[in-house]
């Protein structure tokens, strides 16, 4: 694979030496602007060696709300102040801790929660270099925020999941041979994809199984990177062994031998964590040659990211894995009939596959009652924004976003007022506050034109400028786009100099027919969700909060009192 042998030769010289891709290219029999094509895309890469200390600052949704344009002055007032040299300062992309504003990474080590004095006391510490710094461990009451979960089938009555590692869910899968029996109660717990796209997963694991081709694989998404969104970081932290598990039964099912965790590359501790879940599987008989003594043998390895947001969506990571650009592919075929090298692939993000064990033990029936309003099952949603206690917390599917804001996470900070939330991480959009006791499902959001998206649910206080939000959002797609396609590649800059010129009073009337024109566009021809989706923060705008776009562009005011 390109992206492991460029990983390699990274971590060895800290950069990408240019005699190191020739004989990259020779030993791989590759053309060298295939390898350099592939190591310009991915943001991980560094063609030339650093030069400086990287101070990187998380200034996106969950880290905008809590001042990280702010804080990013403040540093490098303090830096001019004191004349360090060697030290550059830039904004970087969700970085995965939301529940901790403001993330900051410094030389590609994640501090999570940084407040100026501290960050300020670890620049001090780099640039004179007395003592070693290390990544920060996340305060594990803002990330675990429940005792107990039902996704664990395992835990014993006083709450322990020690027993997660049972793998009785599997046992009962190689032992009894009812594989069409199997795929035929997830069809009826209701369990769809927790990925985004929300696909039924009984259907999608049918697909794969009668799809001709060999070999076929089993991939697990692990590369949640849309702001404001980190439950499946606290999965794979709590439940390494479930995730494990549904794969392995997800093997079982579609008749694959070899499986893949693609996870995100700013997941060290996650990925450390699986990979001694792994070796504990291995020296068990679990994961290997003839595992629990059957005639099944599966392999599953770990494939860490060379970063992007759009390796999430699921072509775009094939693509990547076969060691390309991850530029999405048009779709149809789709992955479970031509997935990766071509071949059936089965593809369910992190939670999806967490939940398999526990609804082949305790049945579809069981499953599917644990929703409210309608909905179906279980959800994992990460809290982040303006509020109280930021967290992942396992709930009903179907609760209201009124439930999850004030009763989990104990309303919004500061004493403030809620203003608005997103429903479903960045791309959803954002909803009034009349809207709060709205149910957090696929039907509901679809009513109203939001979605459930990425399981994550963003908190507003009064005070927050909509529009600016908006253009932060936005500015993240625009960002991280991955240029293959003119509608989302030109559409999404294009949003962003239309909402810069109307923060700085520069917008009229027409901006809104432009944005319009724009959105429809991107949605209806960009290849991937991506671009579709990059224009719903403003458009939601334009819908919920028609006063502050009114304001801004015919007032040249703005009500909270951020632009201009």
């Amino acid at each position: 694979m390109i992206l492991k042998e460029l990983k390699t030769i990274q971590d060895r010289h800290g950069f990408l030496p240019e005699e190191e891709l020739h004989r990259l290219a020779v030993q791989l029999k590759v053309p060298l602007y295939e390898i350099y094509g592939v190591a310009s895309f991915y943001p991980h890469f560094r063609l030339k060696p650093r030069t400086s200390h990287e101070i990187k600052i998380c200034t996106d949704i969950s880290c905008h709300l809590q001042g990280a344009s702010r804080l990013r002055d403040q540093i490098e007032k303090a830096i001019d102040a004191k004349n360090f040299k060697g030290i550059s300062i830039q904004e970087v992309s969700c970085l995965g801790q939301c529940d901790a504003p403001v993330a900051v990474s410094i030389n590609d080590r994640i501090y999570p929660g940084l407040t100026e004095v501290e960050l300020k006391a670890r620049i001090e510490t780099l640039v004179t270099g007395n003592e070693e710094l290390k990544g920060a461990d996340l305060n594990p009451a803002s990330t675990y925020s429940q005792e107990t979960f039902q996704i664990n089938p395992y835990a014993t009555q006083s709450g322990s999941e020690r027993n997660q590692e049972s793998f009785e869910a599997l046992r009962k899968v190689v032992q009894e041979r009812a594989f069409e029996d199997y795929i035929a109660m997830l069809k009826d717990s209701g369990l769809r994809g927790m990925g985004g796209a929300g696909f039924p997963t009984g259907v999608k694991w049918e697909i794969v199984r009668h799809a001709p081709g060999e070999p076929k694989y089993v991939i697990c998404n692990a590369d949640e990177s849309e702001p404001g969104t980190f439950k499946d970081r606290v999965i794979l932290q709590k439940f390494p062994y479930l995730v494990i598990e549904g794969m392995l039964i997800g093997a079982r099912l579609v008749g694959a031998q070899k499986g893949i965790i693609f996870i995100r590359h700013e997941y060290h501790r996650e990925k450390e964590i699986l990979e001694k879940a792994l070796q504990i599987c291995r020296s068990k008989g679990i994961v290997g040659p003839n595992l629990l003594g059957s005639d099944f043998s599966f392999e599953l390895e770990i494939f860490e990211s060379a970063g992007g947001y759009i390796c999430g969506e699921e072509t775009a990571l094939l693509e990547a894995l076969e060691g390309k650009r991850a530029e999405p592919r048009n779709k149809p075929p789709f992955p479970g009939t031509h997935g990766l090298y071509g071949k059936p692939t089965l593809i369910n993000n992190v939670e999806t596959f967490a939940f398999i064990p526990a609804i082949l033990l305790k049945g579809a029936e069981w499953f599917k009652t644990q929703g409210k309003n309608g909905a179906a099952g279980l959800k994992f949603l990460a809290l982040s924004g303006e509020v109280q206690r930021p967290g992942v917390y396992e709930v009903s599917l179907g609760i209201s976003a009124a439930e999850l804001i004030f009763n989990y996470g104990r309303g919004i900070s500061n004493g403030k007022k809620l203003k608005a939330f997103a429903p479903g991480g960045a791309s959803s959009g954002f909803l009034p506050a009349r809207m709060v006791d709205i149910p957090l499902d696929f039907q509901s959001l679809a009513r109203v034109g939001s979605m459930l998206g990425s399981g994550a649910v963003i908190a507003i206080a009064e005070g927050t400028c909509m529009v600016d939000l908006a253009r932060n959002v936005i500015k993240f797609f625009r960002n991280e786009s991955c240029g293959k396609c003119v509608p989302c590649r030109v559409g999404s800059e294009k949003l962003v100099e239309i909402l810069d010129d109307i923060r700085r009073g520069r917008g009229s009337q027409q901006d809104l027919d432009w944005i319009k024109e724009l959105s429809e566009t991107m949605q209806g021809t960009s290849i991937c969700g991506l671009g579709q989706a990059a224009p719903y923060p403003i458009t939601s705008v334009i819908q919920h909060f028609p006063e502050e776009i009114e304001a801004h562009i015919m007032k040249k005011q703005c009500p909270s009192r951020v632009c201009f």
